[in-house]
């Protein structure tokens, strides 16, 4: 790949292989994504979709091959150790996901705050911050209601705010909008658009949603561990 095409890209995967024991998950998919490009990941069940979704976002590790590369933002995620992975996942990737997986103890500003404290950045800064992203979603005036006090696409909406607080350069969502009404869903997916527009974030999107899948720059069918 020349060298400024490969400056446009934000995933790099090639030759990635899941095994759980003898069951072949991902049989060796091959995956470009570009900056700035929302790129949606659809399928039947049982195809690979989140298997694929959580090796991009380094949540888990494919099976190791001597072939098998994946590089995000330039950077070669399969070569860090799980301490510099771990940091690296914490500033430089967001993730959504159908159940909004919000500590039920904490605000919905400390829930927000939570990715930058464990990032060691400053405590008012990143309240100032949260505050602008929780106005920005439209839920100034619920910064200090409990997750059990906001309804379903309010619970999203903070975790969408919490994904964005380090600023990373891809955010990854699985069935984002699985377990929200219809008019609930279809804001968060035309959010998605506006957050591109707004941040420039990358959005790899895993969803059975047949209206936000089309609405991506690219669609992408997996079948049986493989893009089709």
């Amino acid at each position: 790949m020349l060298l400024c095409e490969k400056l446009k890209q934000m995933i790099i995967a090639k030759n990635i292989h899941k095994y759980y024991e003898s069951l072949h998950v991902l049989k060796g998919v091959d995956l470009h994504i570009k900056k700035g490009e929302i790129v949606s990941i659809v399928g039947a069940s049982g195809a690979g979709k989140t298997t694929l979704l959580q090796i991009l976002g380094t949540l888990d590790h494919p099976t190791k091959s001597i072939e098998t590369t994946l590089e995000i933002n330039g950077d070669n995620v399969l070569k860090m150790n799980d301490k510099n992975l771990s940091k690296f996942r914490n500033l430089h990737l967001g993730f959504i996901f159908q159940f909004h997986q919000l500590l039920p103890e904490f605000t919905a500003l400390e829930n927000v705050c939570i990715p930058a404290f464990i990032a060691g950045k400053d405590k008012k800064e990143t309240e100032l911050e949260a505050h602008r992203l929780l106005s920005y979603l439209g839920l100034a005036d619920r910064c200090n209601h409990k997750p059990n006090e906001l309804s379903g696409g309010e619970q999203q909406r903070v975790a969408v705010a919490r994904a964005l607080i380090n600023k990373p350069n891809v955010i990854f969502a699985d069935e984002p909008s699985g377990n929200l009404d219809t008019a609930s869903a279809e804001n968060l997916h035309q959010l998605f658009f506006t957050l591109r527009e707004e941040f420039g974030q990358t959005f790899v999107i895993v969803t059975h949603n047949e209206e936000l899948a089309n609405m991506a720059d690219r669609k992408l069918i997996m079948k049986d561990g493989l893009i089709i």
